[in-house]
């Protein structure tokens, strides 16, 4: 398969999107306190809601692991 045009529909198994872009998670930087995902992350991930894909939520693997 040839891409010639990233703005083209493309179906990934039994999604299909409305361009190739694919956004990657934005990882818990934005969490609550507890690592869960707040009001900021729906903010988030509303106003980029457009995109073609957004692989969303990465997780912090223990309390030190976090940034």
């Amino acid at each position: 398969m040839t891409m010639t045009d990233i703005w083209q529909p493309i179906t990934l198994g039994r999604a299909t999107l409305a361009n190739r872009f694919v956004m990657a998670p934005m990882t818990r930087s934005r969490a609550q306190y507890d690592g869960t995902p707040g009001p900021l992350a729906a903010e988030y991930y509303a106003q980029r809601a457009s995109v073609g894909l957004i692989v969303a939520e990465g997780t912090q693997p223990s309390d030190d692991g976090q940034g």
